[in-house]
């Protein structure tokens, strides 16, 4: 039951989409997996639109080089861990919702303490190839609505983002990764799952920096985690208006979902 403040809150929310609906996106049991770029911005929708169970899981830090598309990295969080600074954001816009935050990596050694049977829908805006290859294969066994993000880098053109079905999708790099790996396991994801994608593919023009040499606090986690780092996506250009469209897309898929 939605408190006499949320009830002010979402009160736009429900003018369009009906009390039940809203009812109904406030006890659904949403888990985002990675919260950079694509997935901050995903989960800040969903709060904003109703929806207060939220689990956020991502083991990175805020720094310097993801304030520019990431919408809980300013120059005041820079080192804080990415899922608390975003919790601390979503509470501000709702005190009331539920929001956990899990500073852990999804991947074979880890899956199983996720629990992906309980929740309503499951978000991938992973950037490891591995650990998303198998996002998909768990998910897609689950009950749950099942929603993926391709890669978001090395694009501009915000009229180019779309969704498809993950087989249907062409033009994107990382699409093609996963297929081709699949098929090279003679494995399939379980069921039919929509991704955001675009096809454009822009060159990089400029040189990557390095965080240690603009003495960014997320630097030393290198030298303490290698095997964190190895994790992480190769370094591509990358803006906040694509990456943000990639996040509300998929917050809108949710929100179709529920609402009906």
């Amino acid at each position: 039951m939605l408190s006499l403040q949320e009830r002010g809150i979402f009160s736009r929310t429900e003018r369009l989409l009906g009390a039940e609906a809203l009812e109904r996106m406030a006890e659904r049991r949403v888990i985002v997996f990675g919260v950079g770029g694509v997935g901050s911005w995903c989960a800040e929708a969903l709060v904003r639109t109703g929806f207060r169970r939220l689990t956020l899981v991502d083991s990175d830090r805020v720094c310097l080089t993801n304030i520019n598309r990431q919408l809980m990295a300013t120059t005041e969080t820079v080192g804080e861990v990415k899922v608390e600074a975003l919790r601390r954001r979503l509470l501000a816009i709702n005190p009331e919702a539920e929001i956990t935050a899990l500073e852990e990596v999804f991947s074979e050694e880890t899956a199983d303490s996720f629990h992906l049977e309980d929740y309503d829908y499951i978000v991938d805006a992973i950037d490891s190839l591995h650990d998303k290859a198998l996002l998909i294969l768990r998910a897609c066994r689950t009950r749950a609505r099942f929603y993926s993000s391709m890669g978001a880098a090395l694009k501009l053109d915000p009229t180019g983002v779309r969704v498809a079905e993950f087989w249907k999708v062409r033009g994107c790099p990382l699409g093609a990764a996963l297929r081709r790996r699949f098929k090279k396991e003679g494995v399939r994801p379980a069921r039919r799952f929509k991704c955001v994608y675009s096809e454009e593919l822009l060159p990089n023009r400029g040189e990557a920096v390095d965080c240690a040499s603009l003495g960014c606090p997320c630097a030393g986690r290198r030298e303490e985690e290698p095997e964190w780092h190895a994790r992480k996506v190769h370094v591509n250009g990358s803006l906040v208006h694509i990456t943000a469209l990639f996040g509300f897309t998929l917050a809108g898929l949710i929100i179709q979902d529920a609402s009906k």
